[in-house]
């Protein structure tokens, strides 16, 4: 039995709520940052942690062992299951959602609109998927 290290923070369970699919086709492809890097593309980022499900409508993704800190969640309904977002004119034709569900018209929000703390061992956000074609 392994004993806990004085002062050292619990593992975070983060279980992140999609909300608002249009349809169940594809999958939901997540990604969860714990610095700006690339924010919101994780396509070269080594260091974000990558997750992806089957789309359902009222589904929870849930990722495990997180050390305490600040995270943002960038999350592509990927529709025709290519593991991209497509896009027409740099218009997502797919879904798209982030942690805080931030407010943004012309190109994806900053980090600092979509990041969070996670400080407690469990945490729960709620990502609202939105539709642009």
């Amino acid at each position: 039995m392994a004993l806990p290290l004085i002062g050292a923070a619990p593992p975070v369970t983060l279980d992140i709520a999609v909300e608002g699919l249009r349809s169940e086709r594809g999958d939901i492809l997540l990604c969860l940052f714990h610095d700006k890097g690339d924010f919101p593309d994780c396509s070269h980022n080594t260091h974000a942690r990558k997750a992806s499900a089957p789309a359902r409508n009222g589904m929870t993704i849930r990722i495990e062992g997180l050390a305490t800190g600040r995270y943002a969640v960038s999350l592509i309904h990927d529709e025709n299951g290519n593991n991209k977002l497509d896009t027409s004119l740099g218009i997502p034709r797919e879904g798209v959602g982030f942690s805080r569900n931030p407010k943004f018209l012309f190109g994806p929000p900053r980090y600092d609109a979509a990041a969070f703390d996670a400080d407690a061992p469990e945490i729960r956000q709620s990502v609202k998927v939105r539709y642009f074609l």
